[in-house]
């Protein structure tokens, strides 16, 4: 791991030989990426793995929920074991508007509560992962600002490297990153690995599409990796994995509200 962070660290530095150009391939790029069909109607099983610096896991199972509305996602996933996290639920209303910030809620079954998650709070982490709720929704192209860093392989395929900095104080404040990089697969604009410099502590995370399948013609990301790493040891580790994805369901709006979250399955 300490020798991947590396090489990864040394890829940020190359020579930009026309940087204007770069930017606005760049930019282009990651619009295509944004544009990718990602499926509609989508349901799957997923399993939560967290991995401690000592390397003790601990694995949690849920049902998610996923529907377009226009160009807006609806996101729904319930925790179904172990017995301390089960009901607990997350509903995201995803908006591609960049003035209009995303709505989250997490609902706590012991305390039978609904909490917001506020827009100061969605760099925090996502029930105990590496991953945080910003990182629970999908990135607005224009929220960023971008440069064309070169090309490198990631598992035998040709991808852009490119540099993502964010484009205002309130995207840097809600993600909590300074800057990242990610690694774009030129054959499919699918992101496959991204490497985030966050503002506080000092601290990297390194996230690898370990899992990438092709079902119904949807390029479905089924394993991702996430690393929390200081000075190129793995703090903490989080693996995703999705299981039984199925797309074009049957999924009414009506699931994606409060009064559903709070209802469970």
């Amino acid at each position: 791991m300490r020798k991947a962070v590396s090489v990864l660290i040394a890829c940020m530095f190359l020579s930009i030989s026309a940087p204007l150009a770069a930017d606005d391939r760049a930019l282009e790029i990651m619009r295509q990426v944004d544009a990718v069909d990602d499926g509609d109607n989508r349901t799957a099983r997923m399993s939560m793995t967290l991995i401690d610096r000592e390397g003790s896991t601990r694995t949690r199972r849920l049902q998610t929920f996923i529907k377009d509305r226009g160009r807006d996602t609806l996101n729904l996933m319930f925790f179904l074991s172990p017995a301390n996290v089960r009901n607990t639920g997350f509903l995201t209303h995803d908006f591609r508007d960049p003035n209009r910030d995303d709505d989250q809620w997490l609902y706590l079954p012991e305390l039978r509560k609904t909490k917001r998650i506020a827009g100061s709070s969605k760099s925090q982490s996502f029930m105990g992962t590496d991953f945080s709720y910003a990182d629970m929704t999908r990135r607005v192209p224009e929220e960023w600002n971008y440069r064309l860093l070169g090309e490198r392989d990631v598992r035998g395929e040709s991808a852009w490297l490119i540099e993502a900095t964010p484009a205002s104080a309130a995207v840097r404040e809600r993600y909590g990153y300074a800057k990242s990089v990610v690694f774009v697969r030129k054959d499919i604009d699918v992101v496959v690995r991204a490497v985030h410099w966050l503002t506080k502590g000092g601290q990297l995370k390194y996230l690898d599409i370990t899992g990438l399948e092709r079902i119904d013609g949807i390029w479905t990301r089924v394993e991702l990796d996430m690393r929390t790493v200081r000075n190129e040891k793995t703090q903490h580790r989080t693996v995703l994995r999705f299981e039984d994805v199925r797309y074009n369901q049957d999924l009414d709006e009506d699931l994606f509200t409060l009064r559903q979250l709070e209802k469970g399955l």
